[in-house]
């Protein structure tokens, strides 16, 4: 009798061995995933960044006239009202990939209206390095509310 007891103890003790060596797994393909979202977040980020960039730039550089002018709210990209037939420099004014929401801070242009756009997500970026171009600031940033897209003409870089 005391050999059942003796078994019973030995499978009790497997299983929990078992359980805890199966949620540790878990825990690590959840910790794996969650990072590997957040990267795709931060690629689209990226491309949702440079899309705005590049309409605020197009906006900026048909400006009819010789006085250029940046949009004065994300809309005026989306039907540019400053011509008789219609301008789109978007498709939608796009989500924020991080926060999911359509609010983002806005880099206004010294002489008036939007020059750029960011994240209001305070979260930490995996991607600290390897950025280029324009982008080549961003290394430095402590959160995705550093990343901005910002259009500057050539001639004042």
């Amino acid at each position: 009798m005391s050999s059942g007891k003796h078994q019973a103890g030995f499978t009790y003790l497997g299983m929990l061995f078992l359980i805890g060596a199966l949620s540790a797994g878990l825990a690590a393909t959840a910790e794996v995933w969650s990072h590997s979202r957040q990267r795709e977040k931060e690629a689209e980020l990226l491309w949702v960044g440079n899309q705005f960039r590049q309409a605020i730039g197009l906006y900026y550089q048909r400006t009819p006239g010789a006085v250029k002018r940046y949009p004065e709210k994300l809309e005026d990209m989306l039907h540019d009202r400053r011509y008789a037939t219609t301008q789109r420099y978007l498709r939608h004014i796009y989500a924020d990939p991080v926060t999911g929401k359509s609010n983002w801070g806005l880099v206004e242009a010294p002489e008036g209206g939007i020059m750029g756009v960011h994240s209001l997500s305070e979260t930490r970026p995996i991607k600290t390095s390897g950025f280029s171009g324009v982008q080549r600031g961003f290394g430095s940033a402590r959160t995705y509310s550093g990343w901005k897209f910002v259009y500057e003409p050539a001639m004042a870089r």
